[in-house]
């Protein structure tokens, strides 16, 4: 035991001996390590230089009551990664971060994919038929598009963009100067005169034959060079053709150039910077208040400005403590900024999957080594300037002014939702050790006439509404507009396993990893009959009766005159129009009644609309689809025709025909 860390009388019994012996006995390489408290929870991740005096720092110092101390008493379980240098760990971490969503590290989530601006490759039709001959094909003139998710080689993408606003602005921008096209292939190929947006002037009309292909493609190219950045460049080219055809005395070609020019100008008028140098550019501004941080990320990309998009890390107080300079060591005195520290998890985390631009703008100084291993990553030298001059120093402004504001509205925000928390919590009489830990689970149903019936689940934790958590039910096997039946099924299929799980834990005496908890409070969409319902549940699992709570709407169902009414017998409360608490239990309804009613009408339109993809219909691949959606211009078209329009499509017989008419119907 002499190789053990040196571990305080008090600290010592706290930790199991196999835990020593591994903190002993590990290398000192480089590495990754992982802590987990007793359920199996992920309680930090962090990386060393050094695994064997990292680690082993943790466990030699008395950290008393600080967060780290906290964090410490409850380690159970170590694991490491060995790797080969400090850039791989640093890399390692943050995916691990980003992975396991440990409480301890600042954390940014962020499940949000970016969205580019996407220009389509053009194709030339393999074989010119009589058909391709006298009408232009879509796939010989690229479209302009939105575009979210994975990328495809063949065609370009632009961006990123740091929200869709942006995109779509870019999107008019290719319309008004370059007069691309942007409506899909089914419309294109069924167009036999132009569209509105050709009378005014937002597009050249190629889907009935106003411009050539060779000319469009030159718009093309000149509006993938304008969003790279060379908008001087592509002015003046566009300026020779315009001369060049007035020389000709091809006076409606130059002036349809000069328009061309003119729009260009414009909108580098109106987006103009004083460095056009900087193509690609990110600007990070920190600021932190009130134990809460924002990161205001600000895009510049091909010279131009294309706006700004706040971040808000969680456990930036736990993770502050941790986070530290390796040769300090856990609590050292090597300790960076406040602000530095929360750049450093954004940096690191962020860019993981997304592209990093090769200059970086900050309002702290970024760790080095951290830019190193981004350049490791990528192949891209990456840079950080900390204080800028001329416009990225106007930029940085910009940026840092939006972070301060972002941040006053977060904590605005927060401070009433803290208010309201504590109201509830105050009139119900809820014995809370911390009101940061309230967790509400709200369940409503929601059907047209008994037809697709769907029920909600919400949850309200740390004092807000957590998407990521909720759940929709589709109720099935029960007399449509059974709605007590459909919150029985509900509730048995949400808190069924779980009851089994804790009264399996209360008799062993142990509780599983990864087992889930039981809500402070469940709000259930409804007066007695919903309630006396939930009771019958909640009985037949052995679960506390106390924690059901039913919204019953007040006299003439009016807004502000709810009441609650409770499943343990206990009076209704009626909690006033003005109450601070009543907003709260009224906000949760509310966002379940949402959450419901937009699932039951997505399942309702799926059953009335399509009976699911038309890909589901056996004998429909992807090109005879491609084929019916190209006659009837969509699922609707079809939908509405007869089997003999729909057997008139190339390669649908009468018996797939009438298989698809019954199936959509």
């Amino acid at each position: 035991m002499s190789d053990l860390p040196e571990i305080p009388p008090a600290f010592a019994p706290a930790h199991p001996e196999q835990l020593l012996s591994d903190v002993a006995s590990l290398p000192s390489l480089p590495g990754v390590y992982r802590y987990f408290d007793a359920q199996g929870t992920v309680l930090y991740v962090g990386k060393a230089i050094n695994l064997k005096r990292r680690v082993s720092s943790y466990f030699q110092k008395n950290h008393g009551g600080t967060r780290i101390g906290h964090m410490v008493s409850k380690i159970a379980r170590l694991e490491t990664t060995v790797v080969r240098s400090e850039a791989e760990a640093l890399l390692l971490e943050n995916n691990l971060i980003k992975t396991l969503n440990p409480k301890y590290n600042i954390l940014f989530r962020d499940d949000k994919s970016y969205p580019y601006l996407k220009i389509s490759a053009a194709c030339k039709p393999a074989v010119e038929t009589t058909q391709t001959a006298t009408r232009p094909s879509g796939e010989q003139f690229p479209r302009v598009s939105y575009y979210r998710g994975a990328v495809e080689k063949k065609h370009h993408y632009f961006g990123p963009y740091p929200s869709a606003w942006a995109v779509k602005e870019a999107i008019l921008l290719m319309q008004k100067v370059f007069r691309l096209r942007t409506c899909e292939e089914p419309v294109f190929n069924n167009r036999t005169r132009p569209c509105l947006l050709y009378q005014i002037k937002r597009c050249s009309g190629p889907c009935v034959g106003h411009i050539s292909a060779a000319d469009y493609a030159q718009d093309v190219a000149n509006a993938e060079r304008f969003l790279h950045g060379e908008a001087r460049e592509v002015m003046a080219a566009l300026e020779a053709r315009m001369m060049a055809h007035a020389d000709k005395l091809e006076f409606e070609q130059a002036a349809e150039l000069r328009n061309q020019v003119a729009s260009l100008s414009n909108v580098l008028h109106q987006q103009s910077v004083d460095n056009v140098s900087d193509r690609d550019v990110d600007i990070l501004a920190v600021k932190v208040q009130g134990g809460r941080a924002c990161v205001n990320l600000a895009m510049v990309r091909g010279g131009r400005h294309l706006g700004d998009r706040p971040y808000f890390p969680v456990q930036v107080q736990d993770g502050t403590d941790l986070d530290v300079d390796d040769d300090g060591g856990a609590g050292g005195a090597s300790v960076r900024s406040l602000e530095s520290q929360v750049l450093d998890a954004f940096i690191a985390q962020h860019y993981l999957n997304v592209p990093v631009p090769p200059s970086l703008v900050v309002s702290a100084p970024v760790d080095k080594k951290l830019l190193q291993a981004l350049t490791l990553q990528t192949g891209i030298k990456v840079s950080a300037v900390h204080q800028p001059r001329e416009q990225r120093r106007v930029w940085l402004e910009m940026a840092q002014t939006n972070a301060g504001l972002q941040l006053a509205r977060l904590l605005a925000e927060e401070g009433s939702q803290q208010a309201r928390t504590r109201a509830l919590s105050e009139a119900l009489d809820l014995m809370l050790d911390s009101l940061d830990e309230l967790r509400i689970e709200c369940f409503d149903i929601s059907h047209t006439a008994g037809e697709a019936t769907q029920a909600s689940c919400v949850v309200f934790h740390h004092h807000k509404m957590q998407n990521a958590e909720y759940r929709r039910y589709k109720i099935t096997d029960i007399t449509p507009g059974d709605d007590y039946a459909a919150m029985r099924q509900v509730l048995l299929r949400r808190y069924g396993k779980l009851a089994e799980t804790l009264q399996e834990a209360n008799r062993s005496g142990e509780t599983p990893a990864g087992t889930g908890r039981m809500p402070d409070l469940v709000l259930v969409d409804g007066g007695k009959g919903q309630v006396a319902m939930a009771r019958e549940v909640f009985e037949q699992l052995g679960l506390d009766l106390a924690l059901i709570v039913g919204v019953e709407k007040g006299e003439g169902r009016r807004i502000g005159l709810e009441e609650l009414v409770f499943a343990d017998g206990r009076d209704k409360v009626y909690l006033g129009k003005d109450s601070a608490a009543l907003m709260l239990v009224a906000q949760i309804r509310d966002e379940a009644h949402r959450f419901a009613i937009t699932g039951m009408r997505a399942a309702r339109a799926k059953v009335r609309m399509d009976g699911g993809k038309l890909e589901e219909i056996a004998g429909i691949g992807p090109k005879r689809r491609a084929r019916l959606l190209q006659r009837f211009g969509g699922v609707r078209g079809v939908a509405l025709a007869s089997v003999d329009d729909i057997a008139s499509v190339e390669g649908i017989s009468h018996e797939l025909a009438e298989e698809i008419y019954r199936a959509l119907h």
